[in-house]
C-alpha cells in the first residue's frame, strides 16, 4: 500500500494522473478480421481502472507503480463478454526516469514496454520488440506460427480528466506476407477517483 506522503510526481511521475476508473467510447481498433479474411476497424467501449502501489524495491532500484486492468466491448457488442483484456501494471522509475507498461493478455502474450520521460510529462512513448532482453515480447507457440507479435508501441497523452492513447502491435502474420500494423485508439474520460 502506498503511504500518503509517497503519493507524488516525484515518484509516480506522470502515472499519477492516471489513478482511478476511465472510460472511452470511442475506441477505434484496425486489425485483421479471421470471419471476412481482412483487415477493417472496429469501434469499442472500453473501461480501465488504475490503483496505486510502492515503492518495490529491487536492489537500490525503487519502482512505483499502477495496478490495471482494462476490458473492452465492440460497440455493438455491449452486452456481451470483452473482446479484449488486459491485466498488469505501469511502473515508474524516478532514478532512471524510465516508465514501463507490463502486461498480459489472454491470447497467450505477455509485454514490458518502457521509454524515457520527465516526471512532469505530459506524453510519452514506450516500445517493445520481440527477442529483446529489457523491454520485450513473449508469446505461446501458437501465436509465433501464426501470428507473432514483432514490435509493439503506445503513445500516451495525459489532459485534464481524460488521456488517449495510440498503439501499434506489428504482427507477422500467417496468412500473409506482409507485416500487419494492429492498430488502437482512445480517449478515455475519468469516471471515478
Amino acid at each position: 500500500m502506498t503511504a500518503p506522503e509517497d503519493m507524488t510526481v516525484t515518484n509516480f511521475g506522470p502515472l499519477l494522473a492516471l489513478v482511478g476508473t476511465w472510460e472511452g467510447h470511442g475506441g477505434v481498433d484496425f486489425s485483421y478480421h479471421h470471419e471476412e479474411k481482412e483487415v477493417g476497424d472496429t469501434s469499442y467501449f472500453e473501461r480501465v481502472s488504475f490503483s496505486t502501489f510502492g515503492p518495490v524495491d529491487n536492489g537500490s532500484q525503487h519502482l512505483y507503480g499502477l495496478d490495471y486492468r482494462m476490458a473492452a466491448w465492440r460497440s455493438t457488442e455491449l452486452d456481451q463478454d470483452p473482446f479484449h483484456t488486459e491485466i498488469g501494471y505501469w511502473l515508474h522509475d524516478p532514478e532512471t526516469k524510465q516508465i514501463m507498461r507490463c502486461f498480459m493478455v489472454p491470447r497467450g502474450t505477455v509485454v514490458i514496454a518502457g521509454g524515457t520521460c520527465e516526471a512532469d510529462a505530459t506524453s510519452f512513448d514506450m516500445t517493445a520488440k520481440l527477442g529483446s532482453e529489457t523491454y520485450g515480447v513473449l508469446q505461446n507457440k501458437y501465436l509465433a506460427g501464426n501470428a507473432s507479435t514483432v514490435e509493439y508501441t503506445s503513445s500516451i497523452t495525459l489532459g485534464d480528466n481524460e488521456w488517449s492513447y495510440e498503439t501499434d502491435t506489428v504482427l507477422q502474420m500467417a496468412v500473409q506476407e506482409e507485416l500487419l500494423h494492429h492498430t488502437d485508439r482512445n480517449t478515455l474520460q475519468r469516471v471515478a477517483d
